[in-house]
């Protein structure tokens, strides 16, 4: 492939299956499949709406927020299905018909766009139907979570293990899931969290709203959820007035997370600044003097790989956290810590360590860029060429595995970027 304003490897179209709208808060399969769409063509399955629902999808054609500051290739589409074709819940042989109009329709974009080879990357155990489609030539599972939220993770579910079998590749986002799921299907490979890493690491502005916030400052980037350790949150800002307690995120459902966010409002040294666009949520770690993961330690947070783990790491600030098994291996760059005693203690060392140390700095950005997206997609894309044989593999080889080439292969938004099947 020659042009570069389209996918270097044009004839193969990857159809994703995702369990969560397209928008404003990106998540790894945001991150993901925008990059494989320098690769490849990439279309974004959206779930479907409820059909009691069903004005939604109108409006969603106009709603799509489709993040116009960031470059993302032309070969990536999203799929909003029609409002005809909705979620049934009952009866089962209904959602059948409609799961796989919708399968169809999304296929049928990528045959308009010359895609010779069909690859179906699904991202929940739910759209287990569509390995029964005869029509992809290589079926993929990313495993990105603990799909099950508890934190007692109970045995894998009988659907998920289906899943694993009998895809021809799987990928994982953690150890722990990794040393769960990683012996059921021969095909399975580890991949991290990354990191764009010049976004993070190159020097910018202080952002307009921390700029009034004095120093100290201990920060905290990404949602606020259910799963970070609330009481231990609240009793630093207590213990320590002259700490300013930074969060930057948009705020999740769950139980008792508005409570708490209310409650630490009323202190002085507590400041919430809402969600910010992906580009602009670069430039807070930096400006931080302290970068938080403040996650409670169960069997589901033993499960995850933190996005900001590598963000913040790039950034070249101190970090402090939990200690969750996917931070074991990062104890060289990262204080881990439990309880409110030693969280003090580490994140009083880290103010007190010389902030310009570059040894330090160098070392925490190391591993971040090792972790680049582009580093790790270059290896996903590999990982699909060589899976779908000889031919493909042998024209990825010609790319030289550059991620500079991938780089010139982006292009702007373009007006028609989000687009319906109809």
């Amino acid at each position: 492939m020659t042009t570069r304003n389209l996918p270097l490897i044009g004839d193969v179209g990857i159809l994703a299956l995702v369990y969560h709208e397209w928008g404003p808060v990106w998540m790894t399969p945001h991150h993901v499949l925008t990059r494989l769409a320098r690769y490849f063509h990439v279309v974004w399955s959206e779930p479907p709406h409820d059909w009691r629902n069903f004005r939604r999808s109108f409006n969603r054609q106009h709603v799509l927020d489709v993040n116009s500051e960031l470059s993302i290739p032309p070969g990536f589409h999203v799929y909003v299905p029609e409002p005809w074709l909705p979620k049934f819940c009952r009866p089962s042989w209904l959602e059948g018909f409609a799961f796989e109009r919708r399968l169809k329709r999304a296929i049928r974009r990528l045959m308009r766009e010359g895609c010779r080879k069909l690859v179906l990357y699904v991202w929940h155990p739910q759209f287990e139907p569509a390995l029964s489609y005869r029509d992809f030539d290589l079926k993929i599972y990313h495993v990105d979570d603990e799909y099950s939220f508890s934190p007692n993770p109970p045995p894998t579910d009988p659907r998920e293990l289906r899943v694993l079998k009998n895809v021809d590749q799987v990928f994982v986002v953690s150890p722990s899931l990794l040393e769960r799921k990683g012996t059921i299907n021969p095909h399975t490979a580890f991949m991290p969290e990354g990191v764009d890493y010049q976004l993070y690491a190159t020097p910018t502005a202080e952002p307009e709203d921390l700029a009034p916030i004095p120093r100290p400052r201990i920060g905290y980037t990404g949602n606020l959820k259910l799963q970070l350790d609330w009481p231990l949150l609240r009793e630093l800002a207590m213990r320590h007035p002259q700490w300013q307690f930074v969060f930057v995120g948009p705020t999740m459902k769950g139980h008792g997370i508005k409570g708490y966010i209310s409650e630490m409002s009323q202190l002085k040294n507590v400041h919430f600044l809402g969600p910010k666009s992906v580009t602009a949520l670069a430039s807070y770690p930096q400006h931080f003097d302290v970068c938080i993961m403040p996650y409670r330690v169960d069997g589901y947070t033993n499960n995850i790989y933190p996005l900001k783990l590598h963000e913040f790491l790039a950034s070249g600030r101190p970090a402090v956290s939990s200690t969750i098994r996917s931070l074991w291996d990062f104890s060289n760059v990262i204080a881990l810590v439990d309880g409110p005693g030693d969280w003090s203690q580490a994140i009083a060392g880290a103010l007190q360590a010389p902030a310009t140390c570059r040894a330090s700095i160098a070392g925490r950005q190391k591993i971040a860029r090792d972790h680049d997206w582009g580093n790790l997609i270059d290896s996903l894309a590999f990982t699909i060429c060589e899976r779908l044989g000889p031919e493909f593999s042998a024209e990825f080889a010609e790319l030289g595995h550059s991620t500079s080439v991938v780089n010139d292969a982006q292009a702007p938004l373009s007006p028609d970027f989000v687009r319906s099947m109809g």
